[in-house]
């Protein structure tokens, strides 16, 4: 990895990533012994440091930490003090525990993007091999749209309504009710099950409850792993009374957090101890009780959990065995072209890698990595060669993973603290270090969910010192000018896309940024053939979608604009205000049971809120649904000012099934008629005879 520029992947990295990655064959395990398979329970805890938990842990402030349901679980089990996330990032962490590959091996390199459907999984294997899965996670970064619910029969990514996450409470009592019901069903306490619950409670923002805000007071961060902790023994707990023997139990953190070490607020963006050093504990059986110091990867988890089940023992934490541990942070390349970055452990002996620049550290007698070695220490040749070919993500590729997020989601992803997908950056030789660029690591994330939110005049200053800071910084200039053109300073608007334009000649993301500011203005049509040229390269980009489907509507070319609008929410979930503008498009083209289609799931999404029971009435009397015109239209009140209309078709839809209050329906069309109805009315000859 001698630069941002992407290269070929040395032989040794690829099979590194295959051999020690894509899995121990099933055929080469057999179950434990003679014994039933365990049932699994896999905790994942969420931005937690290896010093904020466990036996006699002291937090990264001094201050002493409680977390008895934790340590209780490593009285009796086998505690990893050199456990190593593969990446400081949620998604990234996770997909390696799933799937027992580095980022570079199942290709999530950061939060926002979406495994392939063709990665195995996990789950995928034990349900095959006969256990019943469920999966309880606490955070939209695991919703399942991202790629790890597959194989799970259960896969609960329930948040409470336009929030981001979940507490571990909410999550525990969830899980419980789960094992509740497993508890009390003889037909699946013999089937091992296979259970992960995630907790996200020590992620930022730091607001612990009662009685841990005041216990923890000034230290609000321990607050919340303490409340995290209260969680985990009452999901033990339950978990044991309704599971029988055998039962095997592993609690890993996805990550840690900065708290300020090495100049990082929060996680993803460098390799230093704090962000991915974790606890680690694994209870089951043919797991000796005790602590060892072996450096262990977290994508072990996979293989652990393989073994327990029968499938194959290879790389199996039960054995202890040595194994290559590396991870990367390769967030700032993808999202702001700065140096790649990738680390490696061997026994206390710790690299990191960016660009060309390799710092060492003694982490067994340096945990805080104050003292480089990379003067005085050779690292051996397999271990040197194993971190400099570690390969580095395209960035083409990693675009093409990332699913079609709302502004919603990326609101969603933004409030969480990520960057939630921007454009492809600028890849260059010279480009800087991130542990060099730590003083724009909070402005970076303030900005961006500034900007996702809409309050531009808030981000437009702060992005504007970023880019002076970081000038070819892409994105960063990027948004500025999306920033300036919804400001309506079109001046700066156009001076910074120049300046876009200039980093990136050929970018996409410059020809989208552009088209969306020129279709705010008067010479919005100009837009249509950028957006066009977008669609071209990259059918699926959203923002493009909505931007032509809108213009096509002003143009007045209806069609045009239905397909752009119905190719956009193919990618995400529409409203019930966006599928009720599609049924009145679809309706103005005559296009009936499409418009039906659109209006009925916009009822459905939102049935109190729903006001268009007269127009799905008349559609669904043009298809002579007759009863479900009839239903629609006596559910429009007295009070919509387009009542009579709605009495009018009513009452056609009387006569036309024969109803024996015919005549009734026929004089309340007539006497509440108006301007519009009444010709109508008079004109009607199924009205003829009847109710004179």
């Amino acid at each position: 990895m001698t630069s941002c520029l992407p290269r070929a992947t040395a032989c040794a990295a690829v099979l590194l990533l295959t051999a020690c990655g894509r899995g121990a064959p099933s055929s080469s395990g057999a179950p434990i012994g003679a014994a039933p398979r365990p049932s699994i329970l896999l905790v994942t805890l969420d931005t937690t440091r290896a010093d904020a938990i466990g036996p006699d842990s002291i937090g990264p402030d001094g201050k002493a930490v409680e977390t008895p349901a934790f340590n209780a679980l490593a009285a009796r089990g086998r505690r990893f003090t050199q456990a190593y996330a593969t990446s400081p990032e949620t998604l990234p962490s996770h997909t390696s525990m799933m799937t027992g590959l580095y980022p570079a091996g199942h290709g999530v390199h950061e939060n926002g993007r979406r495994l392939s459907d063709q990665t195995p999984l996990l789950a995928e294997r034990l349900r095959g091999a006969g256990y019943r899965t469920a999966a309880f996670v606490s955070t939209f970064t695991l919703a399942r749209r991202f790629g790890l619910a597959r194989g799970f029969d259960v896969y609960d990514d329930e948040l409470p309504a336009g929030a981001v996450e979940r507490s571990s409470r909410d999550t525990t009592d969830a899980a419980l009710a789960l094992l509740d019901r497993r508890g009390s069903s003889d037909r699946t306490a013999a089937t091992p099950l296979f259970l992960w619950v995630h907790y996200n409670d020590p992620h930022a923002p730091y607001e612990p409850p009662e009685p841990y805000r005041s216990r923890y007071a000034g230290h609000p961060y321990l607050g919340k792993v303490a409340t995290m902790d209260a969680q985990l023994g009452r999901l033990v707990a339950a978990f044991e009374r309704a599971v029988p023997d055998p039962r095997a139990i592993a609690v890993v953190a996805d990550h840690g957090e900065g708290l300020g070490d090495h100049g990082e607020p929060q996680h993803g963006y460098l390799l230093y101890q704090s962000t991915v050093h974790v606890p680690l504990v694994v209870v089951g059986p043919g797991v000796a009780a005790g602590t060892t110091d072996t450096p262990v990867s977290t994508r072990r988890i996979f293989f652990t959990s393989l073994d327990w089940a029968g499938l194959g023992a290879a790389h199996s934490l039960r054995a202890g065995d040595p194994d290559p541990v590396l991870a990367e942070a390769m967030k700032p390349f993808l999202e702001f072209g700065w140096q790649p970055q990738s680390m490696i452990v061997d026994r206390t002996r710790k690299a990191i890698l960016a660009g060309k620049v390799q710092e060492i550290y003694d982490v067994a007698a340096d945990p805080g990595e104050t003292h480089d070695l990379q003067a005085t220490v050779t690292l051996p040749p397999a271990v040197r060669d194993a971190l400099w070919d570690y390969p580095v993500p395209s960035l083409a590729a990693a675009a093409q993973n990332a699913p079609p997020l709302s502004a919603e989601d990326r609101q969603k992803l933004a409030s969480l603290g990520y960057v939630s997908g921007g454009a492809t950056p600028v890849v260059r030789k010279d480009a800087p270090r991130p542990a060099d660029m730590t003083k724009l690591f909070a402005p970076i994330g303030e900005a961006d969910g500034l900007f996702v939110a809409g309050r531009y005049a808030k981000a437009a200053p702060l992005l504007a010192k970023i880019l002076s800071d970081d000038p070819h910084n892409l994105g960063v200039a990027l948004q500025l000018a999306a920033s300036y053109s919804a400001l309506g300073q079109s001046a700066q608007a156009e001076a910074t896309f120049r300046q876009a334009a200039a980093m990136a000649p050929d970018s996409p993301d410059v020809r989208l940024y552009l088209a969306l500011h020129q279709a705010r203005g008067p010479d919005w049509a100009q837009a249509a053939p950028l957006l066009e040229q977008v669609l071209a390269s990259a059918p699926d980009r959203l923002p493009a979608l909505e931007a032509l489907a809108t213009i096509r509507e002003r143009q007045g070319r209806a069609p045009d604009a239905i397909a752009l609008w119905q190719r956009a929410f193919a990618l995400r979930s529409p409203s019930a205000p966006e599928l009720a503008h599609l049924g009145d498009l679809e309706m103005g083209v005559g296009a009936t049971d499409p418009a039906i289609a659109a209006f009925e799931r916009a009822r459905a999404l939102d049935p109190h809120g729903f006001r268009r029971d007269l127009d799905l009435g008349v559609l669904y009397l043009a298809a002579r649904r007759f009863a479900d015109a009839r239903d629609a239209l006596d559910r429009v009140p007295a009070s919509d000012p387009r009542s009579p209309m709605a009495l009018f078709k009513r009452a056609q839809v009387s006569v036309l099934v024969h109803e024996p209050d015919v005549a009734a329906r026929i004089a309340a069309a007539r006497a509440h008629a108006d301007a519009a109805t009444r010709p109508l009315i008079a004109r009607e000859k199924l009205f003829e005879g009847v109710g004179r």
